[in-house]
């Protein structure tokens, strides 16, 4: 499969591209470190108007750019979200097509996306801006140099987080601070990690057992709010995790695009647990849609374009941790 390629559906002519945007500098997780940001794009052209949308397919999740571009070459025609929604899973592909049909409904009808979403105000809201896994010395000093930054986010890896979090705490005791193990802890040494974290402050544990392991918190005192994110995509997933998560994390290219993710959220919160937004690393075009997430969401997780080099013209404004919606040139 090309890694650019247009098509015809109906009325409308879809085109799909892929960028690499490079990082200002190694992003490192549980799972490994990257220098750039692989993104798959798409423009839906109806002939008169353009809506874009911008997804990052990804591996945990058994996708590649080159699988999200052969889903997309072998869909059949579809005329809206609605029917989109059974052509392709969950995932890249879907949300970047979904977003994009968004992005084209709003400059059709020249209404915001968010009105059309039944936001009627899109508030300004404070992301987490992330620290990436390190040693402790080497994530103190990155929360020390963003003093600015209200909100921050530990990338844990299991041996030695106690320690992370005891010295990110020491340099930033002003700052809020919420952590994300990506699936690195065990069941034997969880509950020693949960109460170094009560010690610390943190304020949410997102996701510190592999999926699939989900079990083992039902009987585990919860000091703590823990929150899903590999465990969680569709709301399909939300049975299963009552009762052993406080929280989940929903991302647009977990949930295959916007329609999903605002479902999702919907019937998370009737379902009692706390909402963050969250997404990959990518530039502002990816990051716009989720904003209509973030509304009423105990946490934001939305720093992207603030770990590029560069980003996209325009882009989202962040002052002091605060994003501003985006402009329609943008999205929406």
């Amino acid at each position: 499969m090309p890694r650019s390629f247009g098509s015809q559906f109906g009325t409308l002519t879809l085109d799909v591209f892929c960028e690499s945007w490079p990082l200002r500098e190694a992003f490192t997780i549980s799972r490994g470190s990257k220098t750039s940001a692989e993104v798959l794009c798409v423009t839906l052209n109806d002939g008169e108007f353009q809506g874009r949308g911008e997804a990052v397919p990804y591996g945990r999740y058994d996708e590649t750019i080159n699988s999200a571009l052969e889903q997309i070459g072998g869909m059949q025609a579809f005329a809206n979200r609605r029917e989109l929604q059974s052509l392709l899973p969950a995932g890249a592909a879907r949300n970047a097509i979904d977003c994009a049909l968004w992005d084209l409904e709003a400059k059709r009808t020249r209404t915001p996306a968010a009105k059309l979403a039944g936001i009627q105000i899109l508030e300004p809201v404070l992301t987490a801006y992330t620290l990436s896994l390190g040693t402790p010395d080497a994530m103190a000093a990155k929360a020390a140099s963003v003093p600015d930054l209200p909100l921050l986010k530990l990338k844990l890896g299991g041996a030695g987080d106690a320690a992370r979090m005891a010295a990110v705490r020491e340099a930033r005791p002003d700052a809020r601070l919420i952590v994300d193990a990506n699936e690195a802890w065990s069941e034997a040494y969880f509950e020693a990690l949960m109460f170094a974290a009560v010690d610390a402050s943190i304020e949410l544990i997102e996701q510190p057992l592999p999926a699939g392991a989900d079990e083992a918190l039902r009987h585990i005192q919860h000091v703590v709010p823990i929150c899903a994110d590999e465990s969680v995509h569709t709301r399909a997933d939300l049975p299963q995790l009552l009762g052993l998560y406080d929280a989940i994390n929903i991302k647009l290219d977990k949930s295959g695009g916007l329609t999903e993710a605002l479902a999702l959220k919907r019937e998370a919160e009737a379902l009692g647990l706390r909402i963050m937004i969250g997404s990959m690393v990518a530039t502002s075009l990816a990051v716009a849609p989720a904003l209509l997430l973030t509304q009423g969401a105990e946490w934001t997780d939305l720093d992207g374009p603030l770990l590029l080099a560069r980003d996209r013209t325009p882009a989202i404004v962040f002052h002091s941790g605060m994003m501003s919606p985006p402009e329609p040139e943008l999205w929406g």
